[in-house]
Protein backbone atom coordinates (compact mmCIF):
# COMPACT_ATOMS: atom_id res chain seq x y z
CA UNK A 1 0.00 0.00 0.00
CA UNK A 2 1.73 3.35 -0.67
CA UNK A 3 1.94 6.20 1.84
CA UNK A 4 2.08 8.92 -0.95
CA UNK A 5 -0.44 12.02 0.36
CA UNK A 6 -1.39 12.49 -3.22
CA UNK A 7 -3.30 9.31 -2.95
CA UNK A 8 -4.81 9.88 -0.18
CA UNK A 9 -6.09 13.37 -1.34
CA UNK A 10 -6.84 14.15 2.22
CA UNK A 11 -3.40 14.98 3.56
CA UNK A 12 -2.02 17.72 5.49
CA UNK A 13 -1.04 21.68 4.75
CA UNK A 14 -1.95 24.91 5.72
CA UNK A 15 -5.16 24.64 7.28
CA UNK A 16 -5.71 23.42 10.94
CA UNK A 17 -6.96 24.17 14.77
CA UNK A 18 -4.72 24.72 17.57
CA UNK A 19 -2.70 22.33 18.40
CA UNK A 20 -4.13 22.72 22.38
CA UNK A 21 -7.46 22.34 21.13
CA UNK A 22 -9.74 19.53 21.68
CA UNK A 23 -12.39 18.46 19.41
CA UNK A 24 -15.29 17.72 21.62
CA UNK A 25 -17.56 14.37 20.81
CA UNK A 26 -21.13 15.95 22.14
CA UNK A 27 -23.67 15.69 18.77
CA UNK A 28 -23.35 18.89 18.13
CA UNK A 29 -19.74 18.05 16.06
CA UNK A 30 -18.42 21.44 16.63
CA UNK A 31 -14.25 21.87 18.04
CA UNK A 32 -13.68 24.14 20.64
CA UNK A 33 -10.33 24.54 22.89
CA UNK A 34 -10.42 24.02 26.44
CA UNK A 35 -11.48 27.46 27.42
CA UNK A 36 -14.14 27.24 24.95
CA UNK A 37 -13.00 29.73 22.59
CA UNK A 38 -12.06 29.72 18.92
CA UNK A 39 -8.69 29.08 18.02
CA UNK A 40 -6.62 32.20 17.62
CA UNK A 41 -5.52 33.28 14.67
CA UNK A 42 -1.93 32.64 13.73
CA UNK A 43 -1.80 29.44 16.30
CA UNK A 44 -3.27 27.20 13.51
CA UNK A 45 -0.85 23.95 12.72
CA UNK A 46 -1.44 21.71 10.65
CA UNK A 47 -1.42 18.27 10.97
CA UNK A 48 1.73 16.42 9.59
CA UNK A 49 4.17 13.22 9.29
CA UNK A 50 6.23 14.53 12.61
CA UNK A 51 5.00 13.19 15.23
CA UNK A 52 2.43 15.25 17.50
CA UNK A 53 0.42 14.58 20.16
CA UNK A 54 -0.25 10.52 21.21
CA UNK A 55 -4.05 9.57 19.54
CA UNK A 56 -5.57 6.06 20.26
CA UNK A 57 -8.05 5.02 17.66
CA UNK A 58 -10.24 2.43 17.87
CA UNK A 59 -10.82 0.72 14.67
CA UNK A 60 -14.04 -1.27 14.08
CA UNK A 61 -13.81 -3.08 10.71
CA UNK A 62 -15.84 -5.77 8.73
CA UNK A 63 -15.26 -9.18 8.91
CA UNK A 64 -12.15 -9.99 6.36
CA UNK A 65 -14.78 -12.20 3.42
CA UNK A 66 -13.97 -10.76 0.75
CA UNK A 67 -10.83 -8.98 -1.38
CA UNK A 68 -12.39 -5.50 -1.05
CA UNK A 69 -13.11 -5.69 2.64
CA UNK A 70 -10.12 -7.40 3.78
CA UNK A 71 -7.89 -4.16 1.95
CA UNK A 72 -10.04 -2.29 4.48
CA UNK A 73 -8.80 -4.13 7.31
CA UNK A 74 -5.03 -3.74 5.75
CA UNK A 75 -5.11 0.13 4.85
CA UNK A 76 -6.10 0.78 8.14
CA UNK A 77 -3.64 -1.27 9.85
CA UNK A 78 -0.90 -0.08 7.86
CA UNK A 79 -1.38 3.75 7.41
CA UNK A 80 -1.52 3.88 11.43
CA UNK A 81 1.47 2.09 11.62
CA UNK A 82 2.99 5.11 9.62
CA UNK A 83 2.58 7.02 12.92
CA UNK A 84 4.75 6.96 15.71
CA UNK A 85 2.00 9.10 17.40
CA UNK A 86 -0.65 6.97 16.83
CA UNK A 87 -1.93 3.27 19.04
CA UNK A 88 -4.53 1.42 16.71
CA UNK A 89 -6.53 -0.99 19.07
CA UNK A 90 -8.31 -2.99 16.44
CA UNK A 91 -10.89 -5.18 17.11
CA UNK A 92 -11.50 -8.94 14.90
CA UNK A 93 -14.02 -7.66 12.37
CA UNK A 94 -17.42 -8.95 12.17
CA UNK A 95 -20.16 -8.74 9.82
CA UNK A 96 -22.77 -9.52 13.18
CA UNK A 97 -24.38 -6.25 14.02
CA UNK A 98 -24.51 -7.41 17.94
CA UNK A 99 -20.98 -8.66 17.94
CA UNK A 100 -20.14 -5.34 16.49
CA UNK A 101 -21.92 -3.37 18.84
CA UNK A 102 -20.60 -5.16 21.49
CA UNK A 103 -16.64 -4.47 20.24
CA UNK A 104 -17.25 -0.78 20.01
CA UNK A 105 -18.79 -0.70 23.18
CA UNK A 106 -15.60 -2.02 24.55
CA UNK A 107 -13.34 0.09 22.84
CA UNK A 108 -15.56 3.17 24.53
CA UNK A 109 -14.80 1.31 27.96
CA UNK A 110 -11.21 1.68 27.20
CA UNK A 111 -11.47 5.70 26.33
CA UNK A 112 -10.46 5.72 23.03
CA UNK A 113 -9.44 8.95 21.85
CA UNK A 114 -10.82 8.17 18.77
CA UNK A 115 -13.07 5.93 17.02
CA UNK A 116 -13.40 4.62 12.99
CA UNK A 117 -16.47 2.62 12.38
CA UNK A 118 -17.07 0.86 9.16
CA UNK A 119 -20.33 -0.72 10.52
CA UNK A 120 -21.85 -4.32 9.36
CA UNK A 121 -25.08 -2.47 9.15
CA UNK A 122 -24.90 1.48 9.40
CA UNK A 123 -28.61 1.97 11.08
CA UNK A 124 -28.34 -1.07 13.36
CA UNK A 125 -24.51 0.49 14.43
CA UNK A 126 -26.29 3.98 14.88
CA UNK A 127 -26.82 3.57 17.80
CA UNK A 128 -23.03 2.76 19.21
CA UNK A 129 -22.15 5.71 17.32
CA UNK A 130 -24.50 8.17 18.88
CA UNK A 131 -23.06 6.65 22.84
CA UNK A 132 -19.30 7.11 21.18
CA UNK A 133 -20.11 10.50 20.69
CA UNK A 134 -22.56 11.50 23.76
CA UNK A 135 -18.88 10.08 25.86
CA UNK A 136 -17.05 13.05 24.27
CA UNK A 137 -15.20 10.04 21.61
CA UNK A 138 -15.30 11.20 18.04
CA UNK A 139 -16.77 8.77 15.30
CA UNK A 140 -15.19 8.44 12.00
CA UNK A 141 -18.01 6.99 10.04
CA UNK A 142 -16.59 4.87 6.84
CA UNK A 143 -18.30 3.75 4.03
CA UNK A 144 -21.21 2.04 5.07
CA UNK A 145 -23.35 5.69 6.63
CA UNK A 146 -25.16 5.70 9.97
CA UNK A 147 -28.56 6.69 9.63
CA UNK A 148 -27.93 9.77 11.90
CA UNK A 149 -25.72 12.66 11.45
CA UNK A 150 -25.44 13.10 15.31
CA UNK A 151 -23.31 9.66 15.61
CA UNK A 152 -20.21 10.51 13.59
CA UNK A 153 -18.17 13.48 13.26
CA UNK A 154 -17.07 12.92 9.90
CA UNK A 155 -18.31 10.36 7.23
CA UNK A 156 -15.80 9.16 4.38
CA UNK A 157 -16.54 6.43 1.79
CA UNK A 158 -17.35 6.06 -2.12
CA UNK A 159 -19.20 7.51 -4.74
CA UNK A 160 -21.57 4.46 -5.83
CA UNK A 161 -23.62 6.13 -8.26
CA UNK A 162 -20.62 7.71 -9.41
CA UNK A 163 -19.19 4.08 -10.06
CA UNK A 164 -22.10 3.57 -12.37
CA UNK A 165 -22.22 7.18 -14.03
CA UNK A 166 -18.18 6.42 -14.98
CA UNK A 167 -18.29 3.64 -15.74
CA UNK A 168 -21.57 4.12 -18.00
CA UNK A 169 -19.91 7.00 -19.91
CA UNK A 170 -16.61 5.57 -20.60
CA UNK A 171 -18.62 2.42 -22.36
CA UNK A 172 -20.88 5.23 -23.76
CA UNK A 173 -17.62 6.97 -25.51
CA UNK A 174 -16.27 3.86 -26.26
CA UNK A 175 -19.59 3.10 -28.88
CA UNK A 176 -20.68 6.08 -29.25
CA UNK A 177 -19.73 5.16 -33.01
CA UNK A 178 -21.20 1.68 -33.02
CA UNK A 179 -24.77 1.84 -34.37
CA UNK A 180 -27.68 -0.11 -31.97
CA UNK A 181 -25.11 -0.85 -29.25
CA UNK A 182 -25.78 -3.51 -26.92
CA UNK A 183 -24.71 -3.27 -23.36
CA UNK A 184 -25.38 -5.63 -20.78
CA UNK A 185 -24.88 -5.30 -16.77
CA UNK A 186 -23.43 -7.86 -14.19
CA UNK A 187 -24.49 -6.46 -10.69
CA UNK A 188 -24.19 -6.90 -6.98
CA UNK A 189 -26.38 -8.22 -4.49
CA UNK A 190 -29.86 -6.57 -5.37
CA UNK A 191 -31.02 -6.06 -1.54
CA UNK A 192 -27.77 -4.10 -1.23
CA UNK A 193 -28.90 0.00 -1.46
CA UNK A 194 -25.06 0.24 -2.76
CA UNK A 195 -26.34 -1.98 -5.87
CA UNK A 196 -29.40 -0.02 -6.71
CA UNK A 197 -27.00 3.36 -6.79
CA UNK A 198 -24.68 1.79 -9.42
CA UNK A 199 -27.36 0.48 -11.71
CA UNK A 200 -28.82 4.14 -11.44
CA UNK A 201 -25.62 5.72 -12.09
CA UNK A 202 -25.21 3.37 -15.28
CA UNK A 203 -28.48 4.34 -16.50
CA UNK A 204 -28.30 7.53 -16.22
CA UNK A 205 -24.85 7.88 -17.84
CA UNK A 206 -26.51 5.85 -20.76
CA UNK A 207 -29.38 8.36 -21.13
CA UNK A 208 -26.94 10.27 -22.63
CA UNK A 209 -26.25 7.83 -25.65
CA UNK A 210 -29.40 6.69 -27.87
CA UNK A 211 -27.43 4.49 -29.91
CA UNK A 212 -26.94 2.63 -26.60
CA UNK A 213 -29.50 0.03 -25.52
CA UNK A 214 -29.33 -2.20 -22.37
CA UNK A 215 -30.24 -5.46 -23.04
CA UNK A 216 -29.97 -7.12 -20.38
CA UNK A 217 -28.87 -7.09 -16.28
CA UNK A 218 -28.76 -10.00 -14.10
CA UNK A 219 -27.83 -9.92 -10.71
CA UNK A 220 -24.66 -11.61 -8.63
CA UNK A 221 -23.59 -11.74 -5.11
CA UNK A 222 -19.80 -10.41 -4.98
CA UNK A 223 -18.08 -13.62 -5.34
CA UNK A 224 -16.33 -15.74 -7.85
CA UNK A 225 -18.81 -18.60 -7.86
CA UNK A 226 -21.34 -16.50 -8.54
CA UNK A 227 -19.74 -13.97 -11.26
CA UNK A 228 -18.74 -17.14 -13.50
CA UNK A 229 -22.75 -18.44 -13.08
CA UNK A 230 -23.98 -15.29 -13.73
CA UNK A 231 -22.23 -14.21 -16.47
CA UNK A 232 -23.07 -17.50 -18.52
CA UNK A 233 -26.49 -17.28 -18.23
CA UNK A 234 -25.61 -13.28 -19.66
CA UNK A 235 -24.00 -14.65 -22.37
CA UNK A 236 -26.31 -18.08 -23.48
CA UNK A 237 -29.04 -15.61 -23.50
CA UNK A 238 -27.19 -13.04 -25.27
CA UNK A 239 -25.54 -13.94 -28.10
CA UNK A 240 -24.64 -10.13 -29.74
CA UNK A 241 -23.06 -7.67 -27.16
CA UNK A 242 -21.19 -4.85 -27.65
CA UNK A 243 -19.85 -4.15 -23.42
CA UNK A 244 -20.61 -5.42 -20.56
CA UNK A 245 -19.96 -3.66 -16.95
CA UNK A 246 -19.63 -5.96 -14.01
CA UNK A 247 -20.14 -4.20 -10.59
CA UNK A 248 -17.23 -5.68 -8.95
CA UNK A 249 -13.98 -6.88 -9.37
CA UNK A 250 -14.19 -9.82 -7.10
CA UNK A 251 -17.19 -11.62 -8.94
CA UNK A 252 -15.28 -10.44 -11.93
CA UNK A 253 -12.70 -13.45 -11.93
CA UNK A 254 -15.27 -15.78 -12.27
CA UNK A 255 -17.19 -13.57 -15.14
CA UNK A 256 -13.60 -13.34 -17.09
CA UNK A 257 -13.85 -17.19 -16.45
CA UNK A 258 -16.98 -17.96 -17.85
CA UNK A 259 -16.38 -15.58 -20.58
CA UNK A 260 -12.94 -17.70 -21.60
CA UNK A 261 -14.92 -20.82 -21.21
CA UNK A 262 -17.92 -18.95 -23.75
CA UNK A 263 -15.02 -18.27 -26.59
CA UNK A 264 -15.92 -15.20 -26.47
CA UNK A 265 -14.16 -11.95 -27.13
CA UNK A 266 -16.47 -9.80 -29.39
CA UNK A 267 -16.98 -6.80 -26.72
CA UNK A 268 -15.33 -5.00 -23.86
CA UNK A 269 -15.50 -5.51 -20.23
CA UNK A 270 -15.22 -2.46 -17.34
CA UNK A 271 -15.10 -3.56 -13.97
CA UNK A 272 -15.34 -2.32 -10.32
CA UNK A 273 -13.67 -1.08 -7.51
CA UNK A 274 -10.31 -1.55 -8.18
CA UNK A 275 -8.52 -5.34 -7.13
CA UNK A 276 -5.12 -6.24 -8.17
CA UNK A 277 -5.97 -8.86 -10.55
CA UNK A 278 -8.21 -6.53 -12.60
CA UNK A 279 -5.43 -3.80 -12.89
CA UNK A 280 -2.69 -6.69 -14.42
CA UNK A 281 -5.67 -7.84 -16.47
CA UNK A 282 -5.99 -4.64 -18.10
CA UNK A 283 -2.09 -3.81 -18.26
CA UNK A 284 -2.00 -6.66 -20.21
CA UNK A 285 -4.30 -5.41 -22.34
CA UNK A 286 -5.10 -9.37 -23.47
CA UNK A 287 -8.79 -9.85 -23.38
CA UNK A 288 -11.90 -7.94 -23.26
CA UNK A 289 -11.28 -6.36 -19.77
CA UNK A 290 -10.66 -3.28 -20.63
CA UNK A 291 -11.13 -1.09 -17.43
CA UNK A 292 -12.15 -0.63 -13.86
CA UNK A 293 -14.19 1.79 -11.82
CA UNK A 294 -12.45 2.47 -8.41
CA UNK A 295 -14.47 2.22 -5.48
CA UNK A 296 -11.16 2.38 -3.28
CA UNK A 297 -10.18 0.90 0.05
CA UNK A 298 -7.37 3.32 0.74
CA UNK A 299 -10.47 5.35 2.35
CA UNK A 300 -9.70 3.08 5.35
CA UNK A 301 -6.19 4.50 5.18
CA UNK A 302 -7.50 8.35 5.05
CA UNK A 303 -10.13 7.70 7.91
CA UNK A 304 -6.95 7.11 10.47
CA UNK A 305 -5.78 10.40 9.02
CA UNK A 306 -8.90 11.79 9.83
CA UNK A 307 -9.07 10.25 13.12
CA UNK A 308 -5.43 11.35 13.78
CA UNK A 309 -6.35 15.07 12.73
CA UNK A 310 -9.17 14.95 15.34
CA UNK A 311 -7.59 13.40 17.93
CA UNK A 312 -5.42 16.14 17.78
CA UNK A 313 -7.32 18.67 17.19
CA UNK A 314 -6.25 19.74 13.94
CA UNK A 315 -7.69 20.20 10.66
CA UNK A 316 -6.92 19.03 6.81
CA UNK A 317 -4.05 20.52 4.34
CA UNK A 318 -5.58 22.42 1.22
CA UNK A 319 -8.59 23.67 2.81
CA UNK A 320 -9.10 27.31 4.39
CA UNK A 321 -11.39 25.94 7.45
CA UNK A 322 -9.87 24.37 10.73
CA UNK A 323 -11.87 22.03 10.80
CA UNK A 324 -12.19 18.40 8.61
CA UNK A 325 -15.08 18.58 6.62
CA UNK A 326 -18.39 16.39 8.29
CA UNK A 327 -18.54 14.86 4.62
CA UNK A 328 -16.13 13.70 2.05
CA UNK A 329 -17.19 11.18 -0.61
CA UNK A 330 -14.42 9.69 -3.06
CA UNK A 331 -14.12 9.92 -6.38
CA UNK A 332 -14.53 6.88 -8.94
CA UNK A 333 -11.93 6.93 -11.24
CA UNK A 334 -11.75 5.12 -14.25
CA UNK A 335 -8.69 3.23 -14.43
CA UNK A 336 -7.44 1.27 -18.16
CA UNK A 337 -4.34 1.03 -20.13
CA UNK A 338 -3.43 4.74 -19.97
CA UNK A 339 -3.27 5.16 -16.43
CA UNK A 340 -2.99 1.60 -14.34
CA UNK A 341 0.49 1.96 -13.98
CA UNK A 342 -0.64 4.85 -11.59
CA UNK A 343 -3.05 2.71 -9.65
CA UNK A 344 -1.12 -0.67 -9.42
CA UNK A 345 0.52 -0.59 -5.91
CA UNK A 346 -3.28 0.50 -4.63
CA UNK A 347 -4.80 -3.11 -6.10
CA UNK A 348 -6.50 -5.04 -3.55
CA UNK A 349 -6.23 -8.91 -3.93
Amino acid sequence: MPHSTSRRGLLFGAAAVSAGAVLTGCTSNESKDSDGDAAPAGDNRPADDKPGKEVTIGFAGPQADHGWLNAINDNAKERAEKYKDVTLEATEGSNDTAAQIGQVETLINKKVDVLVILPADGKALTRVGLKAMKAGIPVVNLDRIFASAQAYRCWIGGDNYGMGLNAGHYIGEKLKGTKNARVVELAGLDNLELTKQRTKGFDDALKNYPNIEKVARQAAEFTVESGQAKMSQLLQAQKNIDALWNHDDDQGVGALRAIKQAGRDDFLMVGGAGALSAFQEIKADRGVLKATVLYPPTMAASAIDLARALGQGKGIGGMAEYEIPASITLYSAVVDKDNVDQYMSTGFK
